[in-house]
């Protein structure tokens, strides 16, 4: 096949986008970025760069129809829906329904939303008890970049979509209506399940709106308890998450968003952060791994379990953010764990991200966020510190996706494994830092110091298989989760002893403390000029981030050379 000029278009440079983007490349074509911002611009855009095809992986804005009526160039929606579905809410209603089987639909963009003819479709058995993150950036994803590839390989052989048709039996989806708060609501008298289910179907956005403590929140990151009371009360406080009594149980809630008032903008924090004032009476629960044996049921944000000579140390913290608080908790779960009579010590994330290092919302909602964000840096140095100074070998399980400080907390172990799918971001620039987390001694020791500079100046993204190519990672894993857990230990009990992992074993039996510190220090120094004294603009970055700012163009790194060349021709 020869290779293919295609546009991304989409409305942000998302995990699936990014997962897209490596796909393609890895491939042979040349894909090339245009995130949507304004009509014109992106008409502008598309129409000047010359490209064979324009793919939409994750796009919430309605295709110009000055884009969709070329018939040369057909501009393909990749929908999170069987074939027939149609609307925003797919994966919500696909949730609250309790569907057995879902999938991903590549249809072409016409006037109608979501009505095309159909380029290729791919379903697959819906997980039990998924929350919509979960869901998107799993099996969601992993059909998208099946359709995708299917789509590239019918465009070179002029292929031509399937109209939509209802009367046949096998379209079983049906066009549904944007999910409102109303159709999400519940009552705490109402079981845990229903609820958890309703929060699960919001997770991300928008959130459930409930009331909860006197006062109107969207709630996120549920999970299932035993325990039980009075329906709405507020009966513990662990780590960062309150436990509220519903009809039959209890239910966890990780995060909050307070209901703003006309005017203002609220975002997504720690459920114990946004309810500090109120929670002086009741009881806080010890999480420490020390005092909680380990159990998959239970609400155990860092768990802690041991299998032969292995101690396999799990944490899990939504959307992979790190407070300091976190950190710090880490920390001393690390230096628990550092001291059982262990030989290896495997790290690895939960269900969602593995790490995106620090947390920005929590920074941002600090009295002096420049402050907050220091110590925050510091938290997370020091986590990475217990794994490069462990007696015991350490592995990292890459689970999930990681960005900036967690890939750099990944590479402080001495052998690193990932899922396959997962989409590593090595770098710091775009926020305005320079990096910390002892990257500047870690990833040159992992890829070489060439390589370590490209990585974090070019800021893109990169797949497994790049990172394993440049020493980045030591080997790529089963992509199902339960199968990559299994496999991850096997790898993790066979490291001290299995001859293709001699060269880690005798790195770290010759590490330079003194050079690890110094690395610390110098990288500290400059994270204070950009966090403290905003020298790259990281304060407005992170509001931009936290509060979800529009891009107002391209980033430059996401344009294909082909797609500059044109428009440079053109600009002439």
């Amino acid at each position: 096949m020869r290779s293919l000029k295609i546009i991304l278009l989409s409305s942000a440079f998302n995990g699936l986008t990014q997962r897209a983007w490596l796909d393609l490349r890895q491939s042979g074509h040349e894909p090339s970025v245009v995130l949507f911002t304004d009509e014109a611009t992106v008409c502008r855009q598309i129409e000047e760069s010359a490209a064979d095809l324009v793919i939409c992986p994750f796009l919430k804005d309605r295709v110009p129809q000055q884009l969709w009526s070329n018939p040369e160039r057909p501009v393909v929606i990749i929908h999170p829906g069987i074939v027939g579905d149609r609307g925003a809410s797919a994966l919500d209603w696909a949730i609250t329904q309790q569907v057995s089987r879902w999938g991903v639909t590549a249809l072409q963009a016409v006037e109608e939303m979501d009505a095309g003819p159909i380029w290729s479709t791919y379903e697959f058995n819906m997980p039990a008890d998924v929350r919509k993150s979960e869901l998107y950036n799993g099996p969601v994803s992993d059909a998208a970049i099946h359709c995708i590839r299917d789509v590239v390989e019918k465009f070179a052989s002029d292929f031509v979509p399937t109209p939509l048709d209802y009367t046949h039996p096998k379209v079983i989806g049906r066009l549904q209506p944007n999910m409102k708060q109303a159709d999400r609501t519940f009552s705490w008298h109402d079981c845990a399940r229903f609820i958890k289910r309703s929060i699960d179907a919001a997770d991300g956005q928008p959130g459930v709106l409930a009331s909860l403590a006197g006062g109107q929140y969207y709630l996120y990151d549920a999970h299932l308890d035993s325990n039980s009371g009075m329906p709405g009360e507020i009966l513990a406080v662990q780590d960062d998450a309150v436990l509220v009594a519903t009809g039959d149980h209890s239910l966890w809630i990780g995060s909050l968003k307070r209901k703003a008032q006309p005017g203002e903008e609220t975002f997504k924090l720690p459920a114990r952060h946004v309810l500090a004032g109120q929670l002086g009476a009741i009881p806080v629960l010890d999480g420490s791994i020390a005092s909680q044996p380990f159990n998959e049921a239970a609400y155990q944000p860092v768990r802690y379990r041991e299998s032969g000579h292995v101690g396999e140390l799990t944490f899990e913290f939504y959307n992979g953010a790190m407070s300091t608080e976190q950190c710090q908790r880490l920390v001393a779960a690390l230096r628990w764990a550092k001291a059982r009579d262990t030989h290896v010590l495997l790290i690895k994330g939960g269900r969602g991200s593995f790490s995106n290092g620090v947390h920005l919302n929590v920074i941002q909602a600090a009295k002096v966020p420049g402050l907050e964000a220091w110590a925050n840096i510091q938290a997370i140095d020091y986590v990475c510190q217990e794994l490069l100074t462990a007696r015991q070998l350490v592995v990292s399980g890459l689970t999930g996706s990681a960005g900036a400080g967690g890939v750099m907390l990944a590479l402080a172990a001495d052998i690193v494994f990932a899922r396959a799918g997962v989409v590593l971001n090595p770098h710091y620039k775009t926020m305005g830092l320079y990096g910390s987390e002892y990257w500047t001694y870690s990833l040159p020791r992992a890829v070489g110091s060439a390589v370590a500079h490209t990585l974090t100046e070019e800021c893109l993204p990169l797949s497994v298989f790049q990172a394993r190519q440049w020493g980045m990672i030591q080997d790529i894993g089963p992509r199902c989760p339960h199968e990559f857990a299994q496999w991850l230990l096997q790898q993790a009990s066979s490291a001290l002893t299995d001859k293709k992992y001699a060269v880690y074993r005798a790195r770290k039996a010759n590490m330079d403390l003194q050079q690890i510190e110094r690395c610390r220090k110098n990288e500290l120094a400059q994270m204070q000029l950009d966090m403290v004294h905003n020298r790259q603009q990281f304060a407005e970055k992170c509001r931009n981030f936290v509060f979800k700012r529009k891009t107002c163009q391209t980033p430059q790194r996401l344009i294909a050379p082909w797609a500059l060349e044109r428009e440079a021709t053109l600009v002439d």
